[in-house]
């Protein structure tokens, strides 16, 4: 029962990440922007924290086998077909969208995908073990934080109100609660669900820190700013593992 209680608290608080927007948005563009960029650097190195030392160590613990890191490369492709052919990408910075209705309703289509996927992940996670579900759970949270920040202002400049941006972003975001609930009761019955599952959140995250993270980092060539990322890269790998040690 206390499985089910740790992820759905967790998928609750992922799930209302999506108001987030309407806090943010007053504070204005250049200031969401300078916000965005040290969140999503340390959200990159929370998710590579959380692949690399908490959930493909914990895949191999079940005992290693070829299938795990074709769950990882699973993992990675579903990502890259998620963005190639829903046409969504993370979108951190707020000049980057295009500047219509259409483009928004893309982004909440893949956004619900997203959000549906990371549901599974987090239950998965939990399944495994309560403190593996946590580290998880916190390494969406530090994504979903600049990625939800810059959907509401991508929706804002596609056109889309206040209320009906804030209302459609948390429909998309309550969407990982169905995708945990799949996962809690199919994985009771299916134990190989989560074996493989574990493997292709790290694919996952590996893929959105690499292909979407790092890349946005880089439009920035300045030194003091490229050491500053690298220093939240670092503090988002040392709070997984200080998880880890402490876990």
């Amino acid at each position: 029962m206390s499985v089910w209680v740790y992820t759905i608290v967790s998928v609750l608080i992922v799930s209302l990440l999506s108001l987030l927007g309407l806090a943010a948005f007053p504070f204005g563009e250049e200031k969401i922007k300078k916000f965005l960029i040290w969140a999503v650097a340390f959200a990159g190195g929370t998710l590579l924290g959380d692949a690399f030392l908490h959930l493909i160590p914990e895949a191999y613990k079940a005992g290693g086998s070829v299938g795990i890191s074709f769950s990882i490369l699973a993992g990675m492709l579903a990502f890259f077909v998620l963005e190639k052919f829903i046409h969504w990408h993370h979108c951190h910075d707020i000049d980057c969208t295009e500047h219509n209705s259409a483009f928004s309703y893309v982004i909440l289509i893949g956004d619900g995908a997203h959000n549906f996927i990371d549901g599974m992940i987090i239950a998965a996670s939990y399944m495994v073990s309560i403190p593996i579900g946590i580290a998880t759970t916190l390494a969406v949270i530090f994504h979903e934080i600049p990625h939800e920040i810059g959907d509401f202002a991508s929706m804002l400049y596609g056109g889309f109100s206040k209320i009906k941006a804030l209302w459609y972003n948390f429909l998309a975001g309550i969407v990982a609660i169905f995708g945990a609930l799949i996962v809690l009761v199919v994985g009771q019955n299916f134990a190989d669900l989560t074996y493989y599952l574990i493997p292709f959140a790290a694919g996952g995250f590996i893929y959105v820190a690499s292909a979407d993270i790092i890349p946005e980092l880089h439009k920035s060539t300045k030194i003091s700013h490229s050491f500053l990322q690298l220093l939240f890269i670092i503090a988002g790998i040392g709070i997984m593992y200080l998880l880890l040690i402490f876990g």
